[in-house]
């Protein structure tokens, strides 16, 4: 990745909430994971919980060399250190997510747990998801979307979409049908995210995303890994620094809450 890559990734990520790294996984890795991700689908009983993301695996590190090999895999550090984001560590494991053949859409949420904390109104990235393609996607097969900018600024979907407490109230989730008002819709400002596989696509926690439906007869995965930096400003930060942030207690520890509140701003 040239310099000037590096920065347009950069970039977007802050400006739009993600990016795209292609080809980062060799065609032998790739298939290592494959094999590796259909020995654990194989043993798996997909949860009625998950049926809107198909087969939902939590595998560390420590329990599979070919994960512990993606979360320390060199192309991956290289691009993250390019771009400025070398401080982001994984959280040691990843989730296996499928969409089954003719599976269903994904809701449109957003996995940001911190919307209490000053941090929130950060205009670079605190959290990212780092999802591995193992397949070409498309809109066919259930593509990544993504509403950029909603990372940053409140829309009118923060307020009407439910929480992730509401999604898994005792009864909500079961009741839950693709023609719920707005879970499922498209978004005007919407981007679909078709990539190769072998591609990454780096994602802030906070950006407001979903899934396509898969239409076709074969499954398609992915190997999501989170990561996270310090609460701190990072080094190739130059610009203002909100308010917020600045005056942020560094001791106090905020309580998780998933509703968006004061620190998105509209």
């Amino acid at each position: 990745m040239t310099p000037k890559v590096a920065l347009e990734k950069r970039e977007q990520m802050i400006r739009e909430g993600y990016c795209v790294i292609e080809n980062i996984l060799t065609e032998e890795f790739l298939q290592e994971l494959h094999d590796e991700s259909e020995r654990h689908i194989a043993g798996h009983k997909q949860s009625e919980k998950a049926k809107y993301h198909g087969h939902y695996i939590h595998v560390n590190g420590d329990e599979s060399d070919p994960i512990q090999k993606l979360l320390e895999w060199q192309p991956t550090r290289e691009s993250l250190n390019q771009i400025g984001f070398g401080d982001f560590a994984a959280l040691g494991g990843v989730i296996i997510l499928t969409k089954e053949p003719n599976g269903a859409p994904l809701y449109w949420h957003q996995d940001w747990y911190h919307w209490d904390d000053p941090i929130s109104c950060a205009p670079w990235p605190q959290e990212i998801f780092l999802n591995y393609y193992l397949t070409d996607t498309t809109r066919e097969n259930g593509c990544l979307k993504i509403i950029p900018g909603t990372h940053r600024k409140r829309i009118k979907f923060h307020d009407i979409l439910l929480s992730k407490d509401e999604l898994f109230g005792a009864e909500r989730y079961e009741s839950l049908e693709e023609d719920y008002p707005f879970m499922f819709d498209d978004h005007p400002n919407q981007v679909d995210v078709c990539v190769n596989a072998g591609s990454v696509i780096l994602t802030d926690a906070r950006l407001l995303h979903a899934a396509r439906k898969n239409s076709t007869d074969k499954r398609r995965t992915l190997f999501l890994a989170w990561h996270r930096r310090p609460n701190t400003v990072p080094d190739f930060w130059d610009a203002e620094i909100p308010e917020p942030i600045a005056s942020r207690d560094p001791k106090v520890e905020y309580p998780q809450q998933n509703v968006p509140g004061k620190f998105l701003y509209g």
